[in-house]
């Protein structure tokens, strides 16, 4: 899937964005599904449907959000109600991709949808994912795969090259779990930041230490991510899965290598979500 040039650029920045990380049907069947679970959400005023492993809503909008105007902007878990979505976690070129990152023997850790309908005024504050997901080690690749066109203009997501090999930065503000670093030291990336930006079917890799956030949507394109995190299979999770699933720790590729490897470094405790997702988190930010 990526070529030696394409991982040393991985490894220098923090980041790479890839073509055809999906089959022409493999796509159409993850389209399709978000389209119906767009459209059942005009049935709905707040977030529904508990039957989530540990009871949170699967199914979130975004403040505005009416029948006459969907907003529909996280899936929790959707491989568990989801062939389409499954078989992409599971059986694509975007796992590949992850295994000449991090493998041979890669580890499945959840998945979600984000989404950016045209109007949406999501943003996402920046952070780093190792601060909410730390693991013995930091070998753990968010993919986040472009199940819509991303442009510069729908809310694409931005991120500051090279600083996963940086420090790990607080999402902790004067005391309360914002999920979101220091206002200062966001300013100061977003200054040096860059655009993941590609056709549909792309996958952007990126490391779990990447500082990392994004716009609203101010475009009339939507943008949608389907989204799966994966560790090395030596790499154990050291805090809680804030989307836990009957496929955490799934082998993906290769094998169970049967031991763990750790690296020193120090993090503070990440809070699990009361609610649907870290966007309410953040909104106390």
């Amino acid at each position: 899937m990526l070529s030696e040039q394409d991982q040393a650029f991985f490894w220098e920045n923090g980041w790479l964005v890839a073509p055809d990380a999906v089959s022409p049907d493999q796509l159409a069947g993850l389209c399709s599904d978000f389209a119906q679970w767009t459209q059942q959400s005009r049935d709905h005023a707040q977030a529904w449907d508990m039957n989530t492993a540990d009871g949170r809503p699967r199914f979130d909008m975004a403040a505005g959000h009416s029948a006459d105007h969907p907003l529909l902007r996280r899936v929790n878990d959707p491989v568990a109600i989801s062939d389409a979505y499954l078989d992409v976690m599971r059986s694509s070129a975007m796992v590949d991709g992850v295994a000449d990152l991090i493998g041979p023997d890669v580890r499945f850790h959840h998945s979600k949808i984000n989404s950016k309908l045209p109007g949406s005024g999501t943003e996402v504050r920046w952070h780093q994912d190792f601060a909410f997901t730390p693991h013995s080690n930091d070998d753990v690749v968010t993919a986040l795969l472009m199940i819509d066109e991303v442009t510069s203009e729908n809310g694409p997501l931005e991120v500051q090259s090279g600083s996963h090999r940086g420090p790990i930065q607080s999402i902790w503000q004067d005391g309360v779990f914002t999920g979101a670093i220091d206002p200062q030291l966001e300013a100061q990336a977003r200054g040096h930041s860059e655009q993941a930006i590609g056709p549909t079917g792309s996958v952007c890799y990126m490391h779990t230490r990447l500082l990392h956030g994004s716009a609203a949507n101010r475009s009339a394109s939507p943008r949608t991510l389907f989204i799966c995190v994966y560790s090395a299979g030596d790499a154990v999770a050291l805090s809680p899965n804030p989307m836990p699933t009957a496929y955490s720790g799934e082998i993906v590729r290769g094998t169970n290598p049967g031991r763990i490897r750790s690296m020193a470094y120090e993090v503070e405790r990440p809070e699990l979500p009361a609610t649907t997702s870290f966007f309410d988190q953040q909104d106390r930010a």
